[in-house]
């Protein structure tokens, strides 16, 4: 009953959300140029056509498990840690890609296409890498974010976005198969959710690809059709959000983990420094990213995290965003859990 209540809540609050977001002009070369002139530690660009109709930037924002609301659902928030006590020091700098190199899922950029299955690529993104590290590279590949995201209907609404503590949820019960990108043999369920791209109006244009509709739920593997679908299944021990003081702890133990946070207008321009909103940035929806590391540049802290909007967004598919200040939220509601193996 609270999970319904929690999810019609949701649904009303998106509804006034998109509402107001219609009223925007936030694609404009001005709007830019505003942006540039007075974001203090990073710089803006164009990453979309600015004729991108905004059904389709809205679109791509899918987590609606998010802040202290999902914090009301008593799931466990983690603070400690036996194997947290082994680590020497926090790092002033990580880079889970450097730090565990030989885990090729580390740094892969998704395009989560037409379908706001962020809240699917992010958990899944951090669960394999998790994987990797948990089996020293005997484990080296991406697990299957369609399988989450059309066959767990307790994590919400597919391509309409989900819940991501839902999702570790179900890898501890469930499990998850292997997977590789669109249009790929890897792994026993690859994404078929084309990609498309924000920053042209040629085929394949995020425009011009139709809007994803949610998938039948496989129970059996389509792509690498020799890999046993039942047995192809990987768990974890537990599902948990972090606290801020526990989030480097259990990246440096474990991997990387999931993140959700506030998006405002100008965070679709950011393409290189530390985001932080800028004064008068309007408040879109919510967005789900794979948190690797954290650092300092230019005197101001800040984590490192991978989009899913493909890697002509951004800095290359990443960004940076203040650390220490909750800034959008970041630090509210990450969550992870621990691979059994």
């Amino acid at each position: 009953m609270a999970n319904f209540i929690y999810l019609i809540s949701i649904i009303l609050l998106r509804a006034y959300l998109t509402e107001q977001f219609e009223k925007v002009d936030f694609l404009s070369r001005e709007r830019i140029n505003n942006i540039n002139s007075i974001a203090k530690t990073w710089k803006a660009g164009e990453n979309f056509d600015p004729n991108t109709p905004k059904e389709v930037i809205i679109g791509l924002m899918g987590s609606i498990g998010f802040s202290n609301i999902s914090r009301s659902l008593q799931d466990p928030v983690k603070t400690s840690d036996p194997l947290y006590d082994r680590l020497k020091k926090i790092y002033e700098t990580f880079d889970a890609r450097k730090h565990w190199s030989h885990c090729k899922t580390m740094g892969v950029v998704r395009n989560q296409g037409r379908c706001g299955s962020c809240w699917a690529l992010s958990t899944t993104g951090a669960f394999a890498d998790r994987l990797c590290v948990a089996t020293n590279g005997k484990y080296n590949q991406l697990v299957s974010a369609e399988e989450l995201a059309f066959c767990c209907h307790t994590c919400g609404f597919g391509c309409k976005g989900g819940i991501s503590i839902e999702a570790w949820k179900y890898f501890k019960k469930h499990g998850l198969v292997s997977g590789g990108n669109y249009n790929t043999h890897e792994g026993c369920q690859p994404y078929q959710v084309p990609p498309c791209f924000h920053g042209h109006k040629r085929n394949g244009s995020c425009s011009r690809v139709r809007k994803e509709t949610n998938h039948k739920c496989h129970k059996k593997c389509y792509g690498n059709t020799t890999i046993d679908y039942k047995s192809d299944h990987v768990k974890t021990k537990d599902a948990y959000f972090l606290s801020y003081e526990s989030m480097q702890k259990d990246v440096q133990t474990y991997g990387p983990i999931e993140a959700s946070f506030k998006v405002y207008d100008d965070f679709f321009h950011y393409k290189s420094g530390v985001y932080h909103k800028t004064e008068g940035a309007v408040h879109t929806r919510n967005h789900a990213v794979k948190l690797i590391g954290w650092g300092v540049e230019n005197g101001v802290k800040y984590w490192l995290l991978v989009n899913s909007w493909g890697t002509e967004w951004g800095d290359h598919g990443l960004f940076k965003i203040r650390r220490g200040t909750n800034e959008c939220g970041i630090e509210e509601s990450s969550t992870a859990g621990v691979p059994l193996v």
